[in-house]
């Protein structure tokens, strides 16, 4: 018997009628791709001048914002710290009692305390009130460099008249209220500390670089006046427990206590009459910007591009997987 041959032949025609590799596959589908694309050329090229046209328009029409900010420092509160602690030991559950806090540690720390006062729905109320900034924060359309003024819209409000104009629905009223004052002052106002030094930047954004920076000097001082007028007013309160304390008490050793913690308050009112700067002091003060902000002209212009490029190849893309499935 003679043996067969099992060695498998190499047939040319069956290995040339298999699918090529996914390589070659991808490398087709590449080519297929580009070649679309390039066939779309001019409906993309047509998009995307569309988007950069635009985008320059968008630009050109966004009005100049001035950033002003003032770096600030945490002022020292020296008003008789050293007595207080060295009360904590002897009388702190009555300290604690009267609201006084004898420096035991679990306070709250006054600096970060003013931060979040600023960013309050009170605080900003109070200031805008105060300083009567509704219109320029509501209102103000553009600013006039020539004469340093405002210009209103007209359709929200009258200058001469000093009345709203906004036509609004229920419950909302033509003269903006605080919440929605509020909304819009929060993302112009920015108050950040560095964890590194500890220092406070207070910052405003807004049309007008003077207006900028008048807020920004008025937000630091009206910051250092509330928080010194909380200081005194808690410390009066807490004079008169003592008082009371005092008439109520006939040891010599508890009244001794009370006159010291009676001592530090008049300290602190003391203290806070004669401190403009309570709470921050100003390092480096707010100046008139020169140079806006923003908005970013330029990268409007190029993100705008980009954009109507990147739309123009999906639909040229996807216009042929469309016709190629039906």
């Amino acid at each position: 018997m003679t043996k067969q041959n099992l060695q498998p032949t190499y047939d040319a025609n069956f290995a040339s009628s298999q699918p090529m590799s996914g390589v070659e596959n991808d490398e087709i589908d590449l080519r297929e791709l580009f070649a679309v694309i390039w066939q779309g050329k001019l409906l993309i090229i047509a998009i995307t001048a569309v988007f950069a046209i635009g985008a320059v328009i968008f630009a050109i029409n966004q009005p100049n914002i001035y950033k002003s900010e003032a770096l600030l420092a945490p002022a020292d509160s020296e008003q008789g710290g050293g007595g207080l602690a060295a009360l904590a030991g002897q009388f702190g559950g009555l300290a604690s009692m009267a609201g006084i806090n004898l420096g035991g540690g679990g306070g709250i720390d006054k600096t970060q305390m003013a931060m979040e006062v600023m960013k309050s729905r009170q605080f900003t109320s109070d200031f805008i009130q105060k300083h009567n900034v509704l219109p320029d924060l509501m209102a103000a359309q553009k600013w006039n460099m020539a004469d340093n003024s405002i210009s209103y819209d007209d359709e929200l409000y009258n200058e001469a008249d000093k009345k709203w104009l906004r036509i609004v629905a229920a419950p909302f009223k033509p003269k903006p209220s605080m919440q929605e004052a509020y909304k819009v002052f929060s993302k112009i106002i920015a108050v950040n500390a560095a964890k590194e030094t500890g220092m406070v930047t207070v910052s405003v954004e807004h049309l007008s670089p003077t207006v900028a920076q008048q807020w920004v000097n008025w937000l630091v001082a009206d910051i250092n006046n509330e928080m010194k007028q909380r200081d005194v007013t808690e410390a009066k309160r807490s004079t008169a427990f003592l008082r009371t304390q005092i008439q109520q008490t006939n040891v010599a050793d508890i009244r001794s206590i009370l006159y010291k913690l009676i001592e530090e308050q008049a300290k602190t009112i003391m203290f806070a009459e004669v401190r403009d700067e309570y709470v921050f002091k100003t390092i480096d003060p707010a100046l008139i910007p020169e140079e806006k902000s923003k908005p970013k002209r330029a990268l409007i212009c190029v993100l705008g591009t980009m954009l109507g490029g990147m739309l123009g190849v999906m639909l040229v893309l996807i216009r042929y997987f469309v016709r190629k499935e039906n």
